[in-house]
């Protein structure tokens, strides 16, 4: 599997970019380094999505490195893999569980 086999969910995508344009605002290295680092963390899901840890049965995480950012995904029954949500790690956990039973 490679990273563009990997779906955002709606929201999720509006949560990256909107991370994306508030380190953009500050420095568009940094906005570069955290555009780097979630790709890092796409790849890592694709080459195994299994192997990251359950944050609740169905959907796994994996922190997005030098970055306080965490990407929740689910693994569908296809073996698709859908982001559900490119949390910062101050947000209320499991914000976004609703969002693993819709588009």
């Amino acid at each position: 599997m490679s990273p563009s086999d990997i779906r955002l969910h709606r929201l999720a995508a509006a949560e990256f970019r909107d991370a994306l344009g508030r380190y953009r605002a500050k420095s568009a290295l940094t906005s570069q380094r955290f555009f780097n680092a979630v790709e890092t963390a796409l790849q890592e899901i694709a080459d195994d999505p299994a192997q990251w840890p359950e944050f609740q049965p169905g959907s796994r995480w994996v922190r997005v490195r030098k970055f306080p950012y965490v990407l929740y995904y689910k693994i569908d029954s296809d073996s698709r893999v859908r982001i559900l949500a490119v949390a910062h790690t101050k947000r209320r956990p499991g914000y976004w569980v609703r969002r693993a039973h819709r588009p």
